[in-house]
């Protein structure tokens, strides 16, 4: 922690912020301190403007999501119990902004409009599934029973697991039962990377070798830590799905070490909920969606992922902002009041 003096006041924030980052902290304690309290919160017993005061997390109280979704949060939650993380409650929660941007435009009247100007197929949203028509933190077993504990990829557990940050199950102007996962990113520097190449557990370098290629990991599965180990089926399901990682070949190594390995379990979650029979998604496909000035790392492991997929289109990215300025054109009083709100809590 350390304490930036700016304007007479005090900020106490994390060390090693970028840019971005700094920029971003002191607008949302600044609008903490407006809209909430000036109080701080702790982590590991060291002040933090950021953070939300224990009060608040002890009552379950959400002063940082937008206030006429809260109701609909918490019907969610009551269906969807999924796992609030750890730093929820920050003013930079990246899940907290993931809800202030997608609960208030679901619950919209022109939902379809909003939602058809950043995916061209998106006719209508399918209320008749997921929960109203969407699902947070969906890993596929959210509302399918018949799906194993582990979900699809085999990696789920309770405090870990490949899952979307949203789930949004709409119509194509086909009539076909769709499904868009999208992953969100505040100020996150990164995707997260392999944890099987940074883990401990993995001692045998050269049985488990993540310089090896792309294609001699296909034909030795068990080089992977998390395939021999830990049973996940990334690479079987990668496999099965080897024609859509079009330009491996120019990949020295394997190219799932860093922040591509979250876009492609991402990805590989799409493909096997798409290929899962017990599944009535006939499409299923992924998006990133992003601060528009948070482009430190971000940026390189999009376009890294979209040239190693031959820029294929179950994975497309696009920016909050785009989001609000498809909100902006409704023109309706419930719809401005929270694209204005959003606005300015996330310095669009």
């Amino acid at each position: 922690m350390k304490i930036l003096h700016i304007d007479e006041k005090d900020y106490r924030i994390p060390n090693g912020l970028n840019d971005f980052q700094l920029h971003m902290y002191l607008h949302l304690i600044k609008w903490k301190w407006e809209h909430i309290t000036v109080q701080p919160g702790y982590y590991k017993d060291l002040p933090y403007d950021a953070i939300l005061p224990d009060a608040y997390v002890q009552q379950g109280i959400m002063p940082h999501i937008y206030e006429p979704v809260r109701k609909h949060l918490n019907t969610h939650r009551n269906v969807n119990p999924f796992r609030i993380h750890p730093h929820f409650y920050h003013v930079v929660s990246s899940q907290a902004a993931n809800i202030n941007l997608f609960l208030p435009a679901l619950n919209l009247p022109h939902v379809n409009v909003i939602m058809g100007s950043i995916k061209d197929d998106f006719r209508s949203l399918a209320v008749d599934h997921l929960h109203n028509g969407y699902c947070l933190e969906y890993w596929g077993g959210n509302f399918n029973k018949s799906c194993v504990e582990t979900g699809l990829l085999g990696d789920k557990s309770k405090s870990a697991g490949t899952d979307a940050d949203i789930a949004i199950a709409y119509r194509n102007h086909q009539n076909e039962l769709c499904l868009w996962l999208i992953e969100h990113k505040l100020t996150e520097e990164e995707f997260t990377s392999c944890g099987g190449y940074k883990s401990k557990g993995r001692t045998d370098k050269q049985k488990h070798d993540c310089s090896l290629k792309f294609r001699q990991i296909l034909e030795n599965k068990s080089a992977c830590y998390y395939h021999d180990k830990c049973g996940y089926k990334y690479w079987d399901i990668t496999e099965q799905n080897k024609d859509v990682f079009l330009n491996h070949s120019e990949r020295v190594e394997c190219p799932f070490q860093g922040g591509m390995n979250q876009l492609w379990r991402n990805l590989l979650l799409a493909l096997a909920l798409e290929q899962d029979n017990s599944n009535e998604f006939v499409h299923v496909t992924f998006s990133v969606v992003k601060h528009p000035l948070n482009t430190y790392y971000l940026d390189k492991s999009i376009s890294d992922f979209q040239k190693l997929t031959g820029h294929n289109p179950r994975f497309s990215v696009f920016t909050s902002e785009e989001l609000i300025k498809s909100a902006e054109k409704i023109q309706d009083s419930q719809t401005s009041a929270w694209a204005k709100w959003y606005r300015e809590m996330y310095m669009l």
